[in-house]
């Protein structure tokens, strides 16, 4: 059932809440640990796909990354003990296909997954010698030995009673957050700063016309020789926030602070090795990191689910696909809105073993400008959703070929 209500909510650059956002860039121990769940999720999918014809049971998103023992000096430094990855869950590991019994290199596609995350998320990383990669991935209850069966359902049950939440647009405070790190870990970026190490978090607070982002960004120790190169590094990464901030919110007052908790008289600085403080005790969960908005929303008005996405199977969990597609959603009805709608808010509810293209509860939340028609809107808002439920094909090869923001 979809429901569409004309919100009477005040839009959030208009709100004199104060606002607050955050975001965990690629290199945080969190979004490693989702990044690395979601990649074991992808190659998984693929495999079974390509050997059995279908997507299998899987979900390996309990993976948790712990942080290992470092000692980082200027112009260097020691590995003590390397990082660990330990991905958890559940996987169809064998398949009885006619008579002959087939195995599926469960162990494997994990370990390689996981390194290659590594390998591609830090520059300076060792992703042999600085990390250790094991698995603890089981069959699940009824998949002990999965029987093949090329007739699966064309259209999937929920495989849990959940829920997925979305919203759009963007407020500039969010925006600027995002862009924010994505721009400091863009290749572009770490041409011009090679010591801005990826383990990036971005905080952010919007009061009025103000907003102040609070910025902690790893410095890698072997681009900066003493501690006046390393204020010179978070000198240059606070003015290019600033420029950026200059670009993409220009009717704002921005203030940056970059590594706030350094004390450099004492010797307190974010500098690290590998460009994570990971190295060094950080640890890392599926799940606590960004969420399908690939923000972290906890001001009043966003709605925010607490599910994990990353690491889920994308055939019925309805966590990751309804989170997925909420997103989706109320963006494409802003759009397609052309100005109509202010603000897009959308719910979608499951309940177990309920086909998924018919959410037990949709909730359409809009926000319409001045002087609109709202049946208008209504109409629009439905047709919309519901060519996403139905098109659960499409998303799902979106979500398997790495399309979807996940964190």
């Amino acid at each position: 059932m979809l429901k569409v209500s004309n919100s009477n909510r005040t839009p959030v650059e208009k709100s004199n809440t104060p606002e607050m956002v955050e975001r965990k860039g690629k290199g945080h121990p969190d979004s490693v640990a989702d990044e690395c769940a979601e990649e074991i999720s992808r190659r998984l999918s693929k495999y079974y796909q390509a050997t059995f014809g279908q997507v299998l049971h899987h979900n390996v998103d309990k993976l948790a990354l712990i942080g290992g023992v470092a000692s980082p000096e200027f112009g260097g430094g020691e590995i003590i003990e390397p990082i660990k990855i330990l991905a958890i869950g559940r996987a169809t590991e064998q398949v009885l296909v006619g008579e002959k019994l087939r195995k599926v290199p469960v162990g494997m596609i994990a370990i390689k997954s996981c390194r290659d995350i590594i390998k591609n998320t830090f520059r300076a990383l060792d992703p042999d010698l600085d990390v250790q990669y094991d698995y603890a991935l089981r069959p699940g209850s009824i998949d002990l030995v999965g029987v093949f069966d090329n007739k699966q359902a064309s259209i999937p049950l929920a495989n849990d009673t959940s829920f997925g939440v979305g919203f759009a647009p963007y407020s500039d405070a969010e925006k600027l957050t995002l862009e924010t790190e994505l721009y400091l870990n863009s290749d572009k970026f770490k041409d011009i700063c090679p010591a801005s190490g990826e383990d990036i978090k971005v905080m952010t607070n919007r009061i009025g016309n103000e907003v102040n982002l609070t910025v902690c960004n790893a410095i890698i120790s072997k681009y900066v020789n003493d501690k006046s190169e390393y204020a010179n590094v978070v000198d240059r990464i606070n003015k290019a926030i600033l420029d950026l901030s200059a670009k993409i919110v220009p009717n704002k007052n921005v203030n940056v602070g970059v590594n706030v908790g350094d004390d450099l008289d004492k010797g307190v600085m974010f500098l690290t090795i590998t460009g994570t403080s990971a190295e060094n005790g950080d640890d890392g969960i599926v799940g606590r990191g960004n969420r399908t908005s690939g923000l972290i929303t906890p001001t009043h008005s966003r709605p925010q689910s607490l599910e994990a996405a990353a690491g889920k199977n994308p055939i019925n969990h309805v966590g990751k696909i309804y989170s997925i597609m909420a997103q989706l959603i109320s963006k494409s009805i802003y759009e397609k809105a052309g100005g109509d709608a202010v603000e897009v808010y959308v719910r979608l509810q499951s309940q177990i073993g309920h086909p998924i293209n018919n959410p037990w509860l949709g909730d359409i939340e809009i926000i319409p400008a001045d002087n609109v028609n709202f049946s208008s809107l209504e109409k629009l808002s439905i047709e919309t959703a519901q060519e996403y439920l139905d098109d659960y094909l499409g998303v799902r090869k979106q979500i398997i070929d790495g399309h979807h923001q996940i964190w």
